[in-house]
């Protein structure tokens, strides 16, 4: 009896043991899509999560992270794949539907009229389910509120049903109320309005470094230099490793005329590191700005250098193209 219960304890060490093997490399297989996906390797990232879902097919945080890589590419039906599949592993996950909702999205943008209608009513019912499902997932919210202010009627769109959202989200973060307000009256084309709300979320120590640096995209659009350098302050407090504030502080510089030697570093900083996010400016952006800043100083062949480069990374560059024309006119 001693022999058997040794070789049964032998067994159990032995399958213990190689269970733990599997669940480290498995482990080590999602680090590995992580950091790919934070170091903007999408590709990679997509093939070590789809060995992850092989090994794991119930596991509904690969298939998030899946979409998310998946939009990054455009590749817009696999992502919808994915967080179809993320939803049906637990329909009560709110960010699982609103990420289904953000590919919903995604897809209508690039849709034919039709089709773009139903993808919409789509994207709007995911949006409402994160929303109830957790009243406190602001960033459901927030896209709830945008598309309710942008789309139209008949895809269920109307700021009436955007307002009393805004009230809930006042009561619960005044930063994302007021942001929610701003970005409503953006959508509207009022930006004295708009203007008045994200000085409001700025000043209500907001915590989303998502949040404030699209507060500080609508300040790059509009040249705005001192809201640019709120963004910087604000957005460095909140995700101190986001390299986004240095792009921002360094137009907002430029703009404001000061420092051009350091505007001058971070924005080449910026270029040197920026990841190929949505939500992240282009490194493109970076070397429009690069431009523009030694257009400024007049070192008109360091700035062509720099048009140049950034129409190699995005052709359609309008900024670019701009730029270079001025100097085939002069």
């Amino acid at each position: 009896m001693g022999r058997k219960r040794e070789l049964a304890f032998a067994m159990a060490f032995l399958a213990g043991t190689a269970l733990a093997a599997a669940t480290v490399k498995q482990d080590a297989s999602l680090e590995e899509a992580h950091q790919a996906y934070e170091a903007a390797d999408y590709t990679k990232a997509i093939q070590e999560l789809l060995e992850a879902a092989a090994k794991e097919p119930q596991n509904g945080d690969i298939q998030l992270l899946l979409a998310k890589s998946y939009l990054e590419l455009q590749e817009r039906d696999a992502a919808i794949r994915s967080a179809e599949k993320a939803v049906a592993l637990d329909l009560q996950n709110s960010v699982y539907h609103e990420w289904l909702g953000r590919a919903y999205g995604e897809k209508a943008d690039h849709a034919g009229w039709f089709s773009a209608i139903s993808l919409a009513k789509k994207t709007r019912k995911e949006f409402q389910t994160a929303v109830e499902l957790d009243s406190r997932n602001f960033s459901a919210r927030q896209a709830l509120i945008e598309f309710d202010c942008s789309a139209p009627g008949i895809v269920g769109g109307g700021e009436d049903k955007a307002q009393p959202h805004i009230k809930e989200l006042m009561a619960l973060d005044a930063a994302e109320g007021h942001y929610a307000a701003g970005n409503c009256r953006r959508q509207k084309k009022d930006f004295a309005a708009a203007d008045e709300e994200f000085t409001k979320a700025l000043e209500s120590h907001p915590k989303s470094a998502e949040l404030i640096y699209d507060i500080g995209d609508y300040a790059l659009k509009r040249e705005q230099g001192e809201r640019l350098m709120v963004v910087a302050d604000a957005g460095e407090r909140s995700a101190p490793n986001d390299p986004r504030g240095k792009f921002f502080r360094g137009v907002g510089l430029f703009l404001q005329k000061e420092k051009p030697e350091e505007a001058e570093r971070l924005l080449q900083e910026y270029a040197r590191r920026a990841p190929k996010r949505s939500g992240h400016p282009s490194p493109a952006s970076a070397h429009v700005w690069l431009g523009r800043l030694y257009e400024s100083k007049s070192e008109t062949e360091n700035a062509k250098k720099e048009f140049e480069s950034a129409l190699r990374l995005d052709p359609k560059n309008k900024m670019a193209q701009e730029g270079l024309k001025k100097f085939k006119k002069g």
